[in-house]
C-alpha cells in the first residue's frame, strides 16, 4: 500500500496518511488526495502541506504509529490520523493556556 503524508502548521505533529491504492498509475490526473477526509474535519485542519510519499510494504516499522493499524485504517476508509503523543498535546495546551493568560494582563 503506498499513501501520500500530510502534516497541517495549524497542527502540531499531527499528520494525515492518504491512500494511494492505485499508485503509480494514479498519476496521470490532478486529484484532490484530502477529498477523502470527512469536510468537517477536513475544514479544521487548515492549509496542507506534503510531507512524503510512503510505500508502507517497503516500511518495517512506523516511528509513532503502529504499521497494521495505519494500514486497515487506509484501506477501511482511505485515510489514517497521526495524533501527537499525549505529552505533546499536554504541554501544546499549558502553552496556549499560559498565553491567553499572558494576553489578558498584557492589554
Amino acid at each position: 500500500m503506498h499513501c501520500d503524508i500530510y502534516k497541517f502548521p495549524k497542527h502540531d505533529d499531527m499528520y494525515v496518511y492518504i491512500a494511494r491504492p492505485d499508485y503509480p498509475n494514479d498519476t496521470d490526473e490532478i486529484k484532490d488526495w484530502l477529498g477523502v477526509l470527512p469536510k468537517d474535519f477536513r475544514a479544521g485542519l487548515g492549509r496542507s502541506q506534503f510531507v512524503m510519499h510512503l510505500d508502507l510494504a517497503a516500511t518495517p516499522t512506523l516511528a509513532r504509529v503502529d504499521k497494521e493499524e495505519v494500514l486497515a485504517k487506509l484501506q477501511s476508509q482511505g485515510y489514517f490520523v497521526q495524533l501527537p503523543p499525549q505529552d505533546v498535546m499536554r504541554r501544546q495546551a499549558e502553552l496556549r493556556a499560559r498565553e491567553a493568560q499572558d494576553s489578558i494582563y498584557n492589554t
